[in-house]
């Protein structure tokens, strides 16, 4: 991922390189479906894809090299690349550089939930949200980006994915039944590290990350722990000590102010009790009871930013029919052609011939 400008607009862009997009029929498909997310998904807190219509002459530079974006010739994809918006920076960065102020805190968890709102009623679970996938510009506008492992929202999915620091523990625990509540986990943590300033669960592997885990939140009830399928996995969890829930108001006591004018300390102290009670809602062991994003939006915390009319919902369900689907990589060449071509209001049936011809490598 670079930037670049757009010699024809002067707008600023991210420029990102499918790196081999077409070279196994799994790549294909990954591909095929973060295209197919990046044209479905469109929202203030979500990443959106920038494409010019079809013949256009699209140059970007980078440097002293300008690159053709998308082109697509008689010869096929010369090149490969998704250029969406460029923000400035991401949390991961910000929160590596300084402190976090309450109210940007406050403003970037609702910014987040926001996004996650409408991701998660169109039927899409991100399964990879951490700071990084967060970008942030200079006015503090934030969208959630790289929905590279995003699937079907779907209690039956494949277990290992997330960044283990912000990995849901029913991912750990249960491996193939998870929802969309793994996001608002991720959230939850990424929350507590804004208030923090260092990672909540910083495990060293997939094993010490759940044992942080239980010393803060207690040994998982007994209906989490009926739902782990893996033997092993069962005998691990009951090999652990027996744990109560620690209060998290007793983890933040950084967060509490000190030192501060006596009123105006009472004010960030009342946020900061509203923060973590929320957080309370969010890093939940039953995903069940785990707070969804629309609620959470409703939190007290989250009063000030608040709109039920400036909250939407993704008008339908992005279409996984493909997401099943074992076809060869010429397939896939061909539905990702198509999909450009819709994109751009251009009739594929008229391209079809010229794409199967010349073999769109």
């Amino acid at each position: 991922m670079v930037s670049a400008k757009d010699q024809l607009t002067g707008q600023a862009v991210a420029v990102k390189k499918i790196m081999k997009p077409f070279s196994t029929p799994v790549l294909s498909k990954r591909t095929y479906r973060e295209l197919k997310l990046l044209k479905h998904l469109k929202h203030e807190n979500v990443r959106s894809l920038l494409l010019r219509r079809e013949g256009d002459t699209a140059n970007y530079r980078t440097g002293h090299q300008p690159e053709r974006h998308l082109h697509i010739s008689t010869g096929g994809y010369v090149r490969r690349y998704f250029v969406t918006e460029l923000l400035g920076t991401d949390l991961h960065r910000l929160l590596t550089s300084r402190p976090l102020e309450k109210q940007f805190i406050q403003y970037f968890l609702y910014q987040i939930l926001r996004g996650l709102k409408y991701v998660h009623s169109a039927g899409v679970v991100h399964r990879d949200l951490k700071p990084s996938n967060i970008l942030v510009n200079e006015n503090c506008d934030l969208k959630i980006c790289d929905f590279g492992l995003a699937r079907i929202q779907d209690p039956q999915m494949t277990g290992y994915v997330s960044t283990r620091y912000y990995r849901a523990p029913e991912i750990m625990l249960t491996w193939q039944k998870y929802d969309v509540e793994v996001d608002i986990w991720s959230a939850g943590c990424i929350f507590a590290e804004m208030l923090e300033g260092k990672p909540l669960f910083p495990g060293k592997d997939h094993v010490n990350q759940f044992s942080i885990i239980t010393e803060l939140l207690g040994t998982p009830p007994d209906d989490v722990i009926s739902t782990i399928c893996s033997e092993n996995t069962l005998r691990f969890v009951q090999s652990l000590p027996k744990r109560e829930r620690q209060p998290l108001k007793n983890k933040f006591k950084n967060a509490d102010p000190q030192g501060e004018h006596e009123e105006e300390a009472g004010e960030v102290r009342k946020l900061t009790i509203a923060a973590i009670e929320l957080l309370e809602r969010m890093l939940v062991f039953d995903p069940r009871k785990r707070v969804k994003a629309g609620e959470a939006l409703a939190d007290p915390y989250l009063s000030p930013y608040h709109d039920p009319t400036d909250e939407p919902e993704a008008e339908e369900k992005f279409d996984w029919s493909f997401n099943d689907a074992d076809l060869p990589v010429d397939t896939w060449k061909i539905m990702m052609y198509s999909e450009i071509l819709d994109y751009h209001n251009v009739d594929s049936a008229a391209n079809q011939g010229e794409v199967t011809e010349n073999g769109a490598a």
